[in-house]
This record gives C-alpha cells, structure tokens and sequence, in this order.
C-alpha cells in the first residue's frame, strides 16, 4: 500500500481511515459475491457474467470476455454452463455470423434478484439518509473508482491496450 502523507494529521488520519473502509468493503463485497454464487449454484465469474447482462441487456462474447477477465475458451465454456442452467440465450449476430450475442433470460432475473434484496432493501435506507450533494459525491467517487479500475485492468493486461499478452 502506498500512502502520502499529508501535512494536516488530521487529514492523513481521515484519508487512512477512507483507505481501510475501502479495502475493508471491497473484501467483504468479495465473500458476498461468492456466498450469493454458491447459493445459486454457480461460479463468481457466472455471476459477475449474469450481473453484467442484466446492465447491459446483451453482449458479445467478446465483450463478456474482456468485462470478465476470462479468455475466449472460458467464456465459451462459462456461456454454455448458463445457457443449460436455463439463465442466457446465445445467438449468432445477423450482421457478422462470427459473432455471438448473449442476453439473459427475462425470466430468470428474479432469480438472479432474491440473493440481493435484503442487502439492496437496507442499502436503500442506507442512502436515503444522505443529502442529494452527499448523493452526487458518493456518485463521482465511484465514477472515479471505477475509471482507474478500468485503467489497472489494462494495465495488468499486458501493454496498456486491453489486449492479452500473446
């Protein structure tokens, strides 16, 4: 972990305080996501798949592959796991055959919904407690988050493009 140090303590006490809460929230949102993947009997890449389609309505392949972090073979393989468990269609793409499009079963959402509820009940009046200025912070915080998240995860990927090393 690098920190600066700030010259106020009080500041530096406060952002080492922001720091632990998030590594803190980002473990235990880990260990919930796999409890809610055991208890609908699929894997936590199935789930951040799912996750990802009921946001996005459809995706390629392709697309899943490079959200999830899996290669092109996992994807194939996690994509006919929920196809037989009834929770995605898969069809080939009119405008290039090559490509496969995914989309959740409508049906299954709720089922996809009922591990969630309680938690997004209680995260709801968590947040009607806040101001809408508190709202919009918290909002620009996690577009931030999510912005250098995105860029680590090119990074990591090899040479800063989003592509796989070969």
């Amino acid at each position: 972990m690098i920190a600066r140090m700030s010259h106020d303590p009080a500041r530096a006490s406060a952002i080492a305080d922001l720091m632990r809460a998030g590594r803190e929230t980002s473990r235990l949102s880990t260990v919930l996501r796999y409890a809610i993947a055991e208890r609908l009997g699929l894997a936590v890449s199935d789930l951040e798949c799912l996750d990802f389609l009921a946001d996005a309505g459809s995706a390629t392949a392709g697309q899943i592959a490079e959200r999830t972090n899996l290669t092109t073979g996992a994807v194939t393989s996690m994509l006919r796991r929920l196809q037989q468990a009834g929770y995605v269609t898969a069809e080939r793409d009119p405008a290039d055959r090559r490509r496969v499009v995914v989309t959740m079963r409508p049906e299954r959402i709720a089922d996809l919904e009922r591990p969630y509820e309680r938690f997004a009940e209680r995260a709801e009046r968590l947040v009607e407690g806040y101001s809408a200025e508190e709202v919009r912070l918290l909002v620009r915080h996690h577009d931030r988050l999510q912005a250098m998240y995105l860029a680590e995860l090119d990074h990591l990927r090899g040479d800063g493009t989003g592509q796989r090393p070969a």
